[in-house]
């Protein structure tokens, strides 16, 4: 797979409600998210019928994407950041081929939060669903009625069962990120130092993988000096996160360092640490976008961390419910569908499309990207 990193400087371009609600996403950050849905539609035109989602449908490679398309991206909650820039790149997208996108979710990232948004998703006859879930079980009921009712259902960022999805665009290899974030902080520490976990929410399935993978990483004889002694979750919410990185520092004051792989967690800590006696002694790294953590590089908070393009990751998943909708692919193994500026793409097993590899940020390179 060809390795698809973000464009140096690259700006997302978006229509004037897009513009706004990626600002506001950001300069959310530091505070309690607020709202309950937020949508954009990124292209005027006739709707298309729904799809048939019966799974023995023949995949028809030349067949174009149809004009009118209605997707719905469904993130774990809306005014995140992190969202805010993957579901405009989705919009982009969108926009290219001729759909109407939109966004809406729940301004909290409980498990059962999401349900509710699916059943009006139903109700609207959308084409397509592209949803990062908050627990992969929870939301399966009520995606497998969408399926049966002809929708197409992609999961992105944070997979769901695979019997309530068709694809699952995947940002980056697990195993790769579970593992590269170790490594990224042991490099920080020394090797040597208790180190906690600051994740998300305790039901997801990215979350729980990476971490599992970290586990996995730290049993290797290079981390025998390495302890994990804590795995706390900051609900993918700022101000529990900062009282988490708080509790953390409080129970464990020696603590050598923090992986956070969570945009709104790591932003959260980076501000805690930054304004605490901790600073550039316990070393933060994990998954955040550049624009948030800036500032945080160049004043020695994080030395470095990692991520893939959530915009790309976005787009891409635009465009693979823009072909399962137009009977281009049906999720099989194999079949291939191109995306339209990333190149084309192949379906892996289970129904899986990975982005592509993780890139580092530090202070030598943060200023050469712009999301």
């Amino acid at each position: 797979m060809t390795m698809h990193t973000p464009s140096r400087r690259r700006r997302v371009g978006v229509g004037p409600r897009f513009g706004v609600a990626l600002a506001a996403g950001l300069a959310l950050l530091a505070t309690a998210c607020g709202g309950t849905t937020r949508s954009d539609v990124v292209a005027s035109q006739s709707a298309a019928p729904a799809a048939s989602g019966a799974a023995s449908a023949s995949a028809n490679p030349n067949a174009p994407l149809k004009q009118g398309l209605k997707i719905a991206f469904l993130p774990k909650q809306v005014n995140n950041p992190y969202f805010t820039v993957s579901d405009t790149g989705g919009a982009d997208a969108g926009k290219e081929f001729g759909a109407e996108v939109k966004e809406v979710g729940p301004s909290d990232a409980s498990a059962s939060s999401q349900v509710s948004y699916i059943n009006t998703l139903i109700q609207q006859k959308q084409d397509a669903i592209v949803i990062s879930a908050n627990d992969p079980n929870a939301v399966v009921p009520a995606l497998k009625q969408a399926m049966a009712a002809g929708i197409k259902v992609v999961s992105y960022d944070s997979d769901v069962a695979p019997e309530g999805r068709h694809l699952f665009i995947n940002q980056a290899s697990a195993e790769d990120l579970g593992r590269t974030q170790v490594q990224l902080l042991a490099e920080q520490i020394g090797h040597k130092g208790k180190i906690a976990v600051l994740s998300a929410t305790p039901n997801a399935t990215n979350q729980n993988t990476w971490i599992e993978f970290m586990k996995d990483e730290l049993k290797k004889p290079e981390y025998k000096d390495m302890e994990l002694v804590k795995i706390a979750y900051g609900n993918d919410d700022d101000q529990k996160s900062f009282t988490e990185t708080q509790g953390l520092l409080r129970s464990y004051p020696d603590l050598k360092g923090i992986i956070s792989p969570t945009t709104v967690g790591i932003a959260a800590a980076a501000r805690y640490l930054s304004d605490s006696p901790y600073k550039g002694k316990v070393k933060l790294t994990g998954l955040g976008t550049p624009n948030q953590l800036r500032k945080f590089v160049k004043d020695g908070t994080i030395e470095g961390f990692e991520l893939w393009s959530p915009g790309d990751l976005g787009y891409l998943a635009s465009y693979a419910a823009g072909a399962l909708a137009s009977g281009q692919i049906t999720g099989a193994e194999g079949e291939k569908f191109k995306a339209g500026r990333l190149g084309e793409y192949t379906i892996g097993a289970k129904g899986e499309v990975l982005l592509g590899k993780p890139t580092v940020f530090t202070k030598d390179n943060i200023d050469d990207f712009d999301f």
